[in-house]
């Protein structure tokens, strides 16, 4: 009998220890009341609590949570009708309030977003709704934070996964969008073009007129040339005729030495197909007689002329 006492005793005092001891997690919190009203929070570590008196009522995670919300129908202001998806990020920093102000924080925040977020989508149209994506973060998450403040929750950022548009619209704005690509691609390629002609134009241009000015220097050299030729000609006939002009002098010719080189002249004067007049100088005539008198007198012991 006095072993099972001693059994219960020590079963009691076990069980009371137990109910003393509180070992808390780290980023967690225990929320303990005392005979039903709130008493305190236990931080992480060793904590001791009255056994039988005080109870924990629930463990909140202080850590930062992600929750994913479904798709939500929202209408815009041009009424159509598009599918949300959005992401909140979210930490407790308050585990009182958290516990007693709101009895399902994870619902009143996913229920607050939605109707923030049909408030924000449907004061815009479907072309803005799908541009302005962090305009509507910043928004919904400047709501939300405000609001959630008082349940002890802070928001720390807002993301929108998906804006999705009705099948057919996405199929008019597809279109839209391959009708623009088109466009680009048909002015980038007449600009392309334009600039081609342009440049080929340009081209050809500046091969004329190097062409021309080739040309131009090259008729300047050679009319330089023709006109360097002509002057050498010019200067040798001049020296040629004071050489033989000089000569003559010095040689004191007579008449019948130039009647005689007229003589020879003559072949060539008649190698021209215009020269069929002569004109012999009445001079000349007198020079030809002296000449003719000239082969007339050789020795009388030549033999006659046959």
């Amino acid at each position: 009998m006095t072993l099972i006492v001693a059994v219960v005793v020590v079963a009691i005092a076990g069980f009371a220890l137990y109910r003393t001891v509180r070992i808390v997690p780290q980023a967690r919190a225990y929320i303990v009341e005392r005979l039903g009203r709130y008493h305190r929070t236990l931080t992480p570590g060793l904590n001791i609590v009255v056994p039988f008196v005080d109870a924990v009522k629930t463990t909140v995670d202080l850590r930062e949570q992600v929750v994913s919300f479904p798709p939500q129908p929202v209408i815009t202001s041009d009424n159509l009708v598009v599918s949300i998806d959005t992401v909140i990020y979210f930490q407790v920093t308050d585990p009182q309030s958290a516990t007693y102000e709101i009895a399902n924080f994870l619902t009143g925040v996913e229920q607050l977003t939605v109707t923030t977020l049909r408030n924000v989508v449907g004061g815009m149209d479907l072309e803005r709704a799908l541009t302005s994506r962090e305009e509507i973060n910043s928004e919904l998450r400047g709501v939300l934070d405000e609001a959630t403040g008082k349940w002890g929750i802070r928001v720390n950022r807002v993301e929108l996964k998906a804006i999705d548009p009705p099948a057919s619209i996405q199929d008019s704005m597809e279109k839209q969008m391959r009708a623009d690509r088109d466009k680009r691609a048909s002015i980038l390629s007449a600009e392309g073009q334009k600039q081609a002609a342009i440049l080929t134009a340009e081209g050809e241009r500046q091969a004329a007129v190097l062409k021309a000015r080739g040309e131009a220097e090259a008729a300047v050299l050679r009319a330089q040339a023709d006109a360097e030729a002509q002057a050498m000609r010019a200067k040798g006939q001049a020296d040629a005729i004071a050489m033989v002009f000089r000569a003559i002098h010095e040689g004191n010719p007579d008449q019948n030495l130039l009647a005689y080189q007229y003589l020879q002249t003559l072949p060539e004067i008649a190698k021209g197909d215009a020269n069929k007049v002569w004109i012999v100088p009445s001079e000349m005539g007198k020079a030809l007689e002296g000449l003719g008198g000239l082969f007339d007198r050789r020795p009388k012991d030549a033999p006659p002329a046959r």
